[in-house]
C-alpha cells in the first residue's frame, strides 16, 4: 500500500499532526486500531511475538529479551514507549532505531488505510505509532517482535496482535485514572494481554490473583516466579531454576539493580515458553544479559564537576527501586535531587521511598495538559522540612545541582520527558 501523495515529507511534521488528530491524548479501546490494522494486513504475523505489560519492568525486560535473542543470531524487531531522545527509538530492528524515511513512509500507509472506510478513522498518537511499527516488522524478515504496552493492555493498541508468550512484570499503583485503584484491579487491566492456552510468564514477585485467575480462566499455563522458576543470587552471579532446566553461574545483568534480577529471570522463562522455535545457549544468554542497556535506568555518568544519575522513575514501586540502587552506588550518602512529576503521580509517596537520601531537591516545572509547577510540586511533596528550591527551568536546576558541593552526586528522576530532556541539555555540554 503506496500514498504517492503522502501528507508529509518529514518526521516532525507527521508527528507534530499526530498529536492533533484525534481529540484524546489516551483513548483505550481497539475497535479503532484493529479496523485500520485490518486494511494494512490480512494476514497473521509470520513472526513470533513476546506482549510485555506490567507497571514498572516492561522496558527492561523489551532489553534484555531483545539482546539475548540477538546474541543468538534472531532478527529481533522491539516497540517500546515512550521515548527519551528521539521518536525513532520507539521502533527498532536488531537494536537499531529505523530512520526517518522508514517511518515515514509507515505512516503513510496507515494514512492511507485509515482512510478506506466511509469515514476516517481516527487515531490517537500512540495508535498511529502502534500501527507503524506493526508495518514495518511485516516487511523486516524478523524472527521474533517484542512489544511493549503502552497503558495497562486490555485495551492497549498492541493488543491487536495475539502473543505467543505473555510477559507480565511488577505491578504497582499508576495511571490510576484509567486503571483502577488498587493492584487487582490493575492487574486485571493487565491480565488483558493473555490468550488462551498460550503461556504466560509473570516476574513479579507478589502476583496478583488477577493473573492467577485469569490464566485459569483461558487455559494459559502460567509461570510465576517464586514458583515454577527462581532466581538464586550467589557470589559469583547467580542461577536460573526452571521447569526442567537449570543455567548456572549466570552474570549479574548489564542493567543494575537488585530488581533487574527478577526481570531477568522472568525474561529466561520467557525464552523456554517459546520452545524449541528458539534455541539459546548458555553464551548466548551470557552475552545478552551483560550486553543489555537501557538509558535512564540508573544511569550514571560523570564529568568534573558531579556524578549524574539519570532514571525515569516515576511511581512509589519505581522509586524504592531506585533508592535501592542509590542507597548502594552512594554508600548512603545524601544527593542532589532534580524533580519534576505529573499532576497524577503519588509524589509524596515517591519522595518517602528517599528519605534520607536527598540533602536539596531541586525542583522543576512539567509541561502539558498533566504538568504540575513547582509550587503545587512542593506541596504535594509532603516535606516541611527538607530543603527545597524552586526553579523556572531544568538547565537552571541541573547548574544549581552540581554546583551546590563538590563533587556532587546529582540524581534526575521523575518522568521520560524530564530525563530525556536532561540527556539533551547533558549532550550540549551542561
Amino acid at each position: 500500500m503506496i500514498d504517492p501523495n503522502p501528507r508529509f515529507d518529514t518526521l516532525d511534521d507527521w508527528l507534530r499532526w499526530q498529536e492533533g488528530l484525534h481529540p484524546a491524548t489516551i483513548d483505550l479501546g481497539l475497535e479503532r486500531v484493529r479496523t485500520v490494522f485490518r486494511n494494512l494486513r490480512t494476514t497473521p504475523p509470520p513472526f513470533a511475538v513476546v506482549t510485555v505489560a506490567g507497571t514498572n519492568g516492561k522496558g527492561s525486560s523489551v532489553a534484555m529479551l531483545a539482546a539475548i535473542l540477538g546474541a543468538a543470531g534472531y532478527r529481533v524487531g522491539t516497540y517500546t514507549s515512550p521515548h527519551l531522545f528521539g521518536y525513532n527509538e520507539r521502533i527498532c530492528i536488531d537494536g537499531a532505531p529505523v530512520d526517518d524515511a522508514t517511518l515515514c513512509a509507515a505512516f503513510a500507509r496507515v494514512d492511507v488505510a485509515r482512510q478506506q472506510g466511509d469515514e476516517p478513522v481516527s487515531l490517537t498518537y500512540f495508535e498511529f505509532g502502534t500501527l507503524a511499527a506493526l508495518d514495518i516488522f511485516f516487511d523486516a524478515a524478523l524472527d521474533i517482535a517484542i512489544l511493549e504496552v503502552g497503558l495497562g493492555g486490555r485495551l492497549d493498541a498492541v493488543n491487536i496482535i495475539a502473543p505467543d508468550v505473555a510477559l507480565v512484570t511488577a505491578i504497582d499503583l499508576d495511571h490510576q485514572d484509567y486503571l483502577g485503584d488498587d493492584r487487582e484491579t490493575i492487574a486485571r487491566e493487565k491480565a488483558g494481554i493473555l490468550r488462551a492456552i498460550r503461556p504466560v510468564v509473570c516476574s513479579d514477585a507478589d502476583m496478583p490473583q488477577a493473573i492467577r485467575d485469569t490464566a485459569e480462566a483461558l487455559g494459559a499455563p502460567l509461570y510465576a516466579i517464586g514458583e515454577d522458576f527462581h532466581a538464586i543470587p550467589r557470589d559469583d552471579g547467580w542461577d536460573w531454576l526452571g521447569p526442567g532446566q537449570v543455567r548456572r553461574a549466570l552474570p549479574w545483568p548489564g542493567l543494575r539493580g537488585a530488581h533487574q534480577l527478577r526481570n531477568a529471570a522472568g525474561v529466561l522463562m520467557a525464552v523456554q515458553a517459546l520452545g524449541e522455535r528458539f534455541y539459546l545457549s548458555q553464551a548466548h544468554i551470557r552475552e545478552g544479559l551483560q550486553a543489555a542497556r537501557l538509558p535512564g535506568r540508573f544511569q550514571v555518568e560523570q564529568d568534573a564537576a558531579a556524578t549524574w544519575i539519570f532514571d525515569v522513575a516515576h511511581n512509589p514501586q519505581a522509586v524504592a527501586a531506585l533508592a535501592e540502587n542509590l542507597r548502594a552506588f552512594t554508600g548512603g550518602r545524601a544527593v542532589q535531587a532534580v524533580f519534576g512529576a505529573l499532576r497524577n503521580k503519588d509524589v509524596a509517596a515517591m519522595a518517602a521511598q528517599l528519605q534520607g537520601l536527598v540533602a536539596h531537591w531541586h525542583l522543576v516545572p512539567t509541561a502539558g495538559e498533566r504538568g504540575t509547577d513547582t509550587a503545587t510540586l512542593a506541596t504535594r511533596l509532603g516535606l516541611p522540612s527538607a530543603v527545597m528550591s524552586q526553579h523556572a527551568t531544568l538547565a537552571e536546576a541541573m547548574t544549581a545541582a552540581a554546583g551546590a558541593e563538590a563533587q556532587a552526586v546529582v540524581l534526575v528522576f521523575g518522568s521520560f520527558p524530564l530525563v530525556g530532556e536532561a540527556g539533551r541539555l547533558r549532550a550540549t555540554g551542561l
